[in-house]
């Protein structure tokens, strides 16, 4: 898993990356700048608020994927399927260096293949 995880430190900007049970917000792993990743259970916490308002709103499908930006750092928090609980897949991009689309595509083709 830990090597799955680094591959994605090859991506231009990526800071951090971490595996978290969508439960219960315990982190399976983390690579690169972990104070970037931030806390699992915060996450965890996070997209099931989404998850709840979202479908407050009508929408019936599952949570994909959440980008959050602040003034130096992209946050992208990724749905992992799998059976069992859900996991997230959550990075910490640097602003300046990353190219927020590209990121996205990377994280999305390489997120199937952490679990590998």
């Amino acid at each position: 898993m830990e090597a799955s995880l680094s591959r994605l430190l090859s991506t231009p900007g990526v800071k951090g990356t971490a595996l978290v049970d969508a439960v219960t917000g315990l982190v399976y792993c983390v690579v690169g700048d972990e104070l970037e990743v931030g806390d699992g259970v915060g996450t965890a916490e996070l997209a099931a608020v989404i998850t709840d308002r979202v479908g407050q709103a009508g929408v019936e499908s599952e949570l994909e994927s959440v980008v959050v930006t602040t003034a130096r750092r992209y946050h992208v928090v990724k749905s992992v399927r799998r059976t069992g609980d859900p996991l997230l897949l959550v990075t910490a991009l640097d602003r300046d260096g990353t190219n927020l689309a590209l990121a996205l595509r990377h994280l999305e083709r390489h997120a199937a293949d952490v679990l590998a």
